[in-house]
């Protein structure tokens, strides 16, 4: 928690009443790691019992941990999450201690979890305290006139009585301060350190980057399907329509029949480019045959002979067929346009849960992603998903490009 954010923590904590549920919160909170460091001042306090408890929590580790996150969760609403080397951590009692996270694990049970208990306790004999001499006043007053004990506090029921209301408000400051410290201990201690949290949220971002990319190949396959079983549809009956109209229709004047052609025409452009599109946004063959047949209709469609070699021995993710496919398709695309190639070799092969798509020409070479070229469309369509892109082109040729993309995201 940031410093200003502890300040203003800190205000509020003040302005709170005695009888607010922030501080009983916070008390009951602090309150309850105080059972838990219980044997630590016991080996403390009694020497004999010293090593047999210390390595009883050197031990029990674990378990010590698992009821702190829990009380932070249940009790403060603060979610510790466990370090990224804890569940790889196993082994024997050394094996376990050898590592960071039990050191820092150890360290709070062992120091700071007492020291903190400690000042719980303070905390809680301090409510005790407040509330015994904030009603001082009234105890003296209902005692009988003749009661010794009446008699050795006149004078001092008053101040006493003062004393407690001051430390009944103060309280409730010195319980937030309490249980700031331990959920920050707790934090540094038990949770992931900033390496860690940095390499979790790596994970996440590479997570949520994984369920954006299946998410936009998704719509992708919407959107094909709407237009193919829609759009497409619809177009290719208005051209048969016009095509009937246009070979049927005799006695219409040569105007209208003008009109007609021209519409079946561009009704029939309108088919063939949409159909373009339709196979851009996503292949209806990559989803019906896989990626094998696919490419074999690339290479079919190429302008330059293709020699296409394909051994697919792994289970491809959806997401990364596509982007294999429209990777080989743009790379084609490329060579046809800028390479003067006379032919093209395609492999295309998994193995140790990666696709490997080995692209070369024997054009005339020379090829620089830093000119913008389509390779740097490549490229960010291969880190897309993880994978990369090397382009190997000296002047003269060949040029070859590797692509590598992992099997399943």
């Amino acid at each position: 928690m940031p410093s200003t954010t502890l300040r203003r923590a800190l205000v509020r904590s003040v302005r709170r009443p005695p009888w607010s549920t922030e501080a009983w919160r916070d008390t009951l909170f602090i309150a309850a790691g105080i059972p838990l460091s219980a044997p630590v001042w016991l080996a403390v306090t009694s020497p004999s019992v010293l090593f047999p408890l210390t390595a009883l929590v050197l031990v029990c580790l674990r378990p010590l941990t698992a009821a702190q996150r829990g009380r932070l969760r249940a009790l403060y609403g603060v979610e510790v999450p466990p370090p990224l080397g804890a569940a790889k951590v196993s082994g024997g009692l050394l094996t376990r201690l050898r590592s960071g996270v039990n050191w820092r694990q150890a360290a709070y049970h062992l120091l700071v979890g007492p020291l903190l208990a400690l000042g719980s306790l303070c905390v809680v004999w301090c409510w005790g305290a407040a509330l015994a001499l904030a009603t001082v006043y009234g105890w003296v007053w209902l005692m009988p006139s003749d009661t010794p004990l009446r008699a050795e506090l006149a004078g001092l029921d008053v101040t006493l009585t003062v004393g407690g209301v001051l430390l009944l408000v103060g309280t409730p400051w010195l319980a937030a301060l309490t249980a700031w410290a331990e959920v920050r201990a707790a934090q540094r201690l038990l949770g992931p350190n900033r390496a860690e949290a940095l390499e979790r949220r790596v994970e996440e971002i590479t997570e949520s980057r994984a369920g954006l990319v299946d998410a936009v190949d998704a719509e992708r396959r919407r959107i094909e399907r709407d237009l193919h079983d829609g759009a497409q549809q619809r177009l290719t009956s208005l051209a048969m329509n016009l095509g009937l109209a246009r070979r049927t229709l005799k006695d219409v004047p040569p105007e209208v029949m003008q009109v007609i052609v021209d519409a079946h025409e561009a009704a029939q452009a309108a088919i063939d480019e949409l159909r373009d599109l339709v196979r851009g946004l996503h292949p209806a063959v990559l989803e019906d045959r896989g990626l094998d047949a696919a490419l074999s209709g690339i290479a079919a469609r190429a302008l330059l002979p293709v020699r296409l070699d394909v051994d697919l021995t792994e289970r491809i993710a959806p997401t990364v067929e596509a982007v294999a496919y429209f990777t080989v398709s743009e790379a084609l695309t490329n060579v046809a346009k800028h390479a003067r190639a006379q032919r093209v070799d395609l492999s295309v092969r998994t193995a140790g849960g990666r696709l490997r798509l080995v692209i070369s020409d024997d054009g005339v070479g020379g090829a620089d992603a830093s000119r913008g070229t389509g390779l740097t469309g490549l490229r960010k369509r291969a880190a897309s998903v993880d994978g990369t892109l090397s382009v190997l082109s000296p002047l003269g040729g060949p040029t070859t490009i590797t692509v590598e993309l992992p099997c399943a995201l």
